[in-house]
């Protein structure tokens, strides 16, 4: 059976190595970029998480704007920014900068979840209060304000109008779906940390898609958790860094990304192997065989148009050879 070759794409999260640079970490971004725009890769998109010492991508639209100032062709950005933390006009305002800049390159992917917790919230929005129809019409007027320039409208975004920026919705529950299906907007699931609802989502996407001026038919992107190496136990040897990050998350002590650990998860408790092993359902660990096959099995059962991937490898040089691998296994 055949399935359509989707397109790869790049979700960091520009981890700090323990040991490592908050500067190191975006001169690793940025030289895991232009090997990602070298590859064929579609886009490179970077994610808005706050007050985590491990993650260095929290002024999300600025680095966005770094790696599009040191690639070429590649799109950028953002996987995404997360709406609650912001008001739409801001983001439309820096959005239509980047687009002015760097003309057909920027996307604009929107989350529905604060990425960080509720006094980082405060910090960042004062005391909003957010309720479920907040992020729709936040949409909405994000829509709006990077559109065509309308008469009459007593707030517009300078730069921002007209620059059409392809809107993005991104989610790990069935409510974006919805939304992305009833607006006619592209969907990305988040099944790189939160695998549960994505079989369910993107049919409910599918089923509900309502054609728009920026989409005819749906349009699907996979988030997919990636360690290539030219051995499987070289591989498994690179993963146990995700590993000890997720067991982190999962545990409330996030911190910077880790050195591998020869046989971490043999040293674990089952409960806490079963945890991890959920949150990485969807991960494709291995040599150049079972990674063509993990992707042939995620195609199977998503038809994804698009793959994005995260590969978290604490050595920034077999960071790219993982790249290269999983590029040449869907070629």
């Amino acid at each position: 059976m055949h399935f359509k070759t989707p397109r790869l794409s790049m979700l960091d999260l520009v981890a700090v190595r323990e040991g490592g640079t908050v500067r190191q970490a975006l001169d690793i971004a940025v030289q895991t970029a232009q090997k990602a725009e070298a590859l064929g890769f579609a886009r490179y998109w970077l994610a808005e998480h706050h007050n985590m010492p491990g993650i260095a991508s929290s002024a999300t639209s600025v680095l966005i704007g770094h790696i599009a100032g040191k690639t070429e062709r590649i799109r950028v950005g953002s996987g995404g920014i997360m709406l609650p933390n912001h008001a739409p006009l801001v983001v439309a305002e820096a959005f239509g900068t980047l687009a002015e800049l760097y003309p057909g390159r920027i996307d604009l992917g929107l989350g529905r979840a604060p990425g960080t917790d509720g006094p980082t919230m405060r910090a960042l929005r004062r005391d909003r209060v957010e309720t479920e129809q907040d992020f729709p019409a936040d949409v909405a007027e994000l829509q709006r304000l990077l559109g065509p320039a309308q008469e009459g409208a007593r707030i517009s975004a300078t730069p921002g109008t007209n620059t059409n920026i392809p809107i993005w919705l991104l989610g790990s529950s069935l409510f974006s779906a919805q939304l992305a299906a009833m607006k006619g907007l592209p969907y990305a699931f988040a099944s790189h940390f939160a695998p549960r609802f994505l079989h369910q989502a993107i049919e409910l996407y599918r089923s509900m898609f309502r054609p728009s001026a920026t989409l005819a038919k749906p349009y699907v992107m996979v988030g997919v958790p990636v360690v290539a190496a030219p051995t499987d136990e070289e591989a498994e040897f690179l993963a146990t860094s995700t590993q000890q990050r997720v067991l982190g998350i999962l545990t409330g002590q996030r911190g910077q990304l880790p050195a591998p650990v020869a046989g971490f998860m043999q040293q674990l408790g089952a409960r806490e192997q079963a945890a991890i092993n959920d949150f990485l359902a969807m991960s494709v660990v291995g040599g150049p065989e079972k990674v063509r096959a993990g992707f042939a099995r995620i195609q199977e059962t998503t038809e994804a148009d698009e793959l994005i991937l995260v590969t978290d490898v604490y050595n920034p040089m077999l960071r790219l050879t993982s790249l290269e691998i999983a590029a040449q296994a869907l070629s």
